[in-house]
Formats: C-alpha cells, sequence, structure tokens
C-alpha cells in the first residue's frame, strides 16, 4: 500500500475499516486530500451505509462535510463540546443572515456610516455585505434605506448562516 497515491490510500483505509460489516464506524478526516469526485464518492457510499443502519462517527475540519453528511453535530474548541444538536437545531440558535450587495457607484462614507445601523458591514469598493439579524431588520429594510439614499443595487445575493459561520462564531472569542 507504500506505493499508492494519497487517494488510493484513503480507498484501502476506508474499505479496511468497513469489511466485516461493522455497526459502528469511526472514521477520522476521511477525505483529507482526496480530490473532488472521490470526496463525492466517498460521501455517497457513507450516506448509503448510513441508510443501512450503520452508525459513522466523523470527525472532521471539512463543515461543509458534516453539513452535509451528518445528523448530529457537535463543535469542539479547545477539547470541550461548544455545542450539539441537529444541524437545524444548531443553525436556528444563530440570528443571522447575510447579504451581499453590488452597488452602481462608490458609496460615501455618509451613507456607509448609516448603514451600519442595519448591521455589521463590510465594504468593498463597490461591493458591501451586511451581516444582519432577521429578527430586527428586513432584507426590505436594507432594499428601502439603499433606494432612500440613492444607491442603485447592481446584484443581490443573500445566503443562511452555515455551520463554518456558527464554529467561527463560537470559536473567535
Amino acid at each position: 500500500s507504500r506505493t499508492l497515491s494519497g487517494g488510493m490510500r484513503r480507498r484501502l483505509l476506508v474499505a479496511k475499516s468497513m469489511i466485516h460489516n461493522p455497526p459502528i464506524i469511526i472514521l477520522d478526516e476521511p477525505t483529507a486530500g482526496v480530490d473532488v469526485e472521490l470526496r463525492k464518492k466517498l460521501w455517497s457510499n457513507f450516506k448509503k451505509l448510513n441508510s443501512l443502519g450503520v452508525t459513522i462517527i466523523l470527525t472532521t475540519h471539512y463543515l461543509e462535510e458534516a453539513e452535509s453528511l451528518c445528523d448530529e453535530i457537535a463543535i469542539i474548541h479547545k477539547g470541550e463540546i461548544v455545542i450539539k444538536g441537529t444541524k437545524k437545531t444548531l443553525l436556528s440558535k444563530v440570528d443571522k443572515k447575510i447579504v451581499k450587495i453590488m452597488f452602481e457607484q462608490k458609496v460615501s462614507p455618509n451613507v456607509f456610516k448609516k448603514l451600519k445601523s442595519l448591521g455589521k458591514i463590510t465594504l468593498n469598493n463597490q461591493y458591501c455585505e451586511i451581516h444582519y439579524e432577521p429578527s430586527k431588520t428586513s432584507i426590505d429594510d436594507i432594499i428601502s434605506f439603499l433606494k432612500k439614499n440613492r444607491i442603485k443595487i447592481l446584484d443581490l445575493k443573500t445566503r443562511e448562516v452555515n455551520l463554518e459561520d456558527i464554529f467561527l462564531m463560537l470559536t473567535r472569542k
């Protein structure tokens, strides 16, 4: 096995862990260092095994992987579990949403100061990213504010908070 590539070695290790049909499989960073195609195949196999009743305990730094594969998630920081639960439960604990806006023109410092009342702002030339709390501010409030200040929007994208955002919020203290 020493002559195998990293991806092939990873496949071999995963296969070895499953050869005797165990009821529980513990996988430590199973997709580290593999290409996109192999990662998707491994994910598919893990999901199939789980649907057949195999319990899989997964450790990973790839939060997208945890989000896609896991029913229950625990975030560990400095050896302590800082939060655990289902993905839905974890995501529901955070009252945040992110909107990224591209403007037609550069935003004046005066308007930028006023924008800060809507949430945490990151401004980069003609792009603005606003992290806001949907319980306090709506996307309509943001758009109304921009229209009122005659700022033309070229593009607008919103996204929900994900596990990576939660991890960063809990570990950056």
